[in-house]
């Protein structure tokens, strides 16, 4: 059998029996012993898969509320603010997509709305790397409720925010 499958099952074997907590305990001290970059957002139902320089360990990051996500992310921009709010509906909540409505209420709830979520989500959607796209549009009107859904870059924007290296290094 590759040494690397039986890495794997061992693992496995070792940590099913475990709580989620202490699950998350070995991960983080096993990407410290082996000098891993972990990223948050990296999980086996992702579908863009481990980020690039991930060996596919997952420090899995909670948070009770947005609010406390918003808090250590510490977005500067509007289009931020969009971002760390759609991250927490579509990594920590696992939500298939997204809409602007959904996100501007929270940010409302925040204490921070938006002056134009469209606008907003259209600057991520427009730049490079692309941090959102448009995945449907319900409706004929140009009032139709779009669907968002981050990209794995606007997926690692935000965990670079919450590593303190913030997103505005846009790396």
């Amino acid at each position: 059998m590759d040494p690397e499958l039986n890495a794997m099952s061992a693992v496995l074997d070792a940590l099913s029996p475990l709580e989620p907590e202490v699950v998350a305990r070995v991960l983080r001290w096993a990407a410290e012993r082996y000098k891993l970059e972990t990223v948050a957002s990296v999980r086996q139902d992702s579908p863009e898969g481990p980020a690039e320089g991930n060996s596919g360990v997952v420090e899995p990051l909670s948070f009770a509320n947005v609010h406390e996500l918003f808090d250590a992310a510490n977005p500067s921009s509007e289009q931020h603010k969009a971002l760390v709010v759609g991250y927490w509906f579509q990594v920590i909540q696992k939500k298939d997509d997204l809409d602007g409505f959904q996100l501007n209420k929270e940010l409302k709830n925040l204490g921070h709305p938006s002056t134009n979520i469209t606008r907003d989500l259209d600057s991520l959607i427009n730049r490079t790397p692309r941090f959102v796209m448009q995945v449907r549009k319900e409706g004929n009107s140009k009032q139709a409720r779009k669907k968002y859904k981050l990209t794995r870059e606007g997926i690692k924007a935000v965990d670079r925010m919450l590593r303190g290296n913030g997103a505005d290094a846009e790396s």
